[in-house]
């Protein structure tokens, strides 16, 4: 595909962004999404995350590594959440055609993780019974949890940060990777009442404060109830934040080599619901809200406020 075809547009220091089928993607995110929209061929036992970056997606991938490999949860303590369910887009079809994780082991689903809106891949996952598990977040705390992400991957110039006014300015235009959000968010609220045996909607906030009924939940939904509540409360403690950012191999300042601008220690900040007001104007808190009731309360769906 000729990049130089598609609109462009800055959004963060010497940074721009490209148009492709109503979204913004990084350049080169573009051919990896390619490859994945043309050759992935979901198993019915496939298990995919996809969540708009920066809503809880390693907590969640922490989570469903552990309910789908209950013997090998131990895993946690050695590697990456991101290392143990890859993204399709990063690190599965990051190189070539051929997705580099063709069977998963022993038994177990594959577990998969993306970025990539519905709209995309719509005919992938239309037509096939895999299931989905989407999690989003309050679009306040998704834009702060973002910005001070982008705002890590500044060592080599530290001097060149992302303020962030422009920070939300980007964010309620639409134009920041993988958005506009709420396009983002809709497609699979969409998907999840269209085949709801085969998608999970859940939000952050839900998960949070009641983590013992979501674990439950997650593991009736993928096909592996639990028979013992001790196994459920074992994974809740051991997928903490608290837990889970005080390991080694989540403190790590090394980067992932799919990801070289952002060390490991980078996908563990606070998670907590409602860090936005730390940090947002009220002026920009108003200016979200109104889009928010444009965008969600208008199709009824009551989230976000």
């Amino acid at each position: 595909m000729d990049l130089s075809s598609l609109p462009r547009e800055k959004w963060w220091g010497d940074e721009y962004l490209v148009h492709l089928e109503g979204f913004w993607f990084g350049p080169q995110r573009v051919k990896p999404i390619k490859r994945v929209i043309n050759h992935y061929n979901p198993f019915p036992s496939d298990v995919i995350l996809v969540t708009f970056p920066k809503t809880g997606t390693t907590w969640l991938k922490s989570l469903l590594y552990s309910i789908l490999n209950r013997s090998s949860k131990h895993k946690l303590v050695a590697e990456h959440p991101h290392e143990l369910i890859p993204f399709l887009e990063l690190q599965v079809f990051a190189e070539a055609d051929e997705p580099l994780v063709l069977a998963a082991p022993s038994n177990e689903p594959r577990l998969f993780a993306t970025h990539i809106p519905y709209q995309l891949l719509t005919k992938t996952l239309e037509s096939s019974d895999c299931k989905v598990v989407y999690l989003t977040r309050n679009p306040k705390d998704t834009l702060v949890s973002f910005w001070h992400f982008v705002n890590k991957w500044n060592k080599e110039n530290p001097h060149q940060s992302w303020s962030l006014d422009e920070a939300t300015d980007r964010f309620c235009r639409g134009v920041t990777p993988y958005g506009p959000y709420y396009d983002h968010v809709l497609g699979y609220k969409e998907l999840s009442l269209k085949k709801p045996e085969n998608v999970m909607f859940v939000t952050y906030e839900e998960i949070q404060e009641d983590p013992h009924g979501y674990v439950k939940k997650l593991g009736d939904f993928l096909g592996c109830p639990f028979g013992k509540e001790d196994e459920v409360d074992e994974i809740v403690k051991n997928c903490s934040i608290e837990v889970l950012s005080s390991l080694d191999v989540n403190k790590s300042e090394k980067s992932p080599t799919w990801f070289p601008s952002s060390p490991y220690n980078s996908f563990f900040r606070k998670g907590k619901i409602g860090d936005y007001k730390n940090y947002l104007s009220d002026e920009s808190i108003q200016r979200i809200d109104t889009l928010t009731k444009d965008r969600f309360y208008s199709l009824g769906f009551m989230y976000g406020i």
